[in-house]
């Protein structure tokens, strides 16, 4: 996957569609929240062991909130000046030496 790439693509749609007013990190950070919300709530009321076997219905959209969720973050990084891969290579490296044994 390069980031890069997606995020130029991102770029081009929300250009056509003169949304760049409403892409402030705040707003973004905001979407994001509400995506993370709707996935949050596919999996509501259901056991640890049904959340593992979505139906494939319930997996697609699913992996449509992921994918918003993405997009988002991919755009608030953008606004922000960080690089995601970046970003997050650093805090995986923190995770492992805080909690990797």
């Amino acid at each position: 996957m390069n980031l890069q790439e997606l995020t130029q693509r991102l770029h081009r749609i929300r250009d056509a569609n003169d949304w760049r007013g409403f892409h402030s990190p705040k707003n973004l950070a905001m979407a994001a929240s509400v995506e993370m919300a709707e996935l949050v709530e596919i999996f509501q009321w259901l056991t640890e062991e049904q959340s593992r076997q979505l139906p494939a219905d319930q997996l697609t959209h699913a992996g449509q909130e992921v994918g918003d969720i993405v997009l988002y973050l991919l755009l608030l990084c953008s606004e922000l000046g960080l690089d995601l891969e970046q970003v997050v290579k650093a805090k995986l490296a923190d995770s492992e030496r805080r909690f990797a044994r």
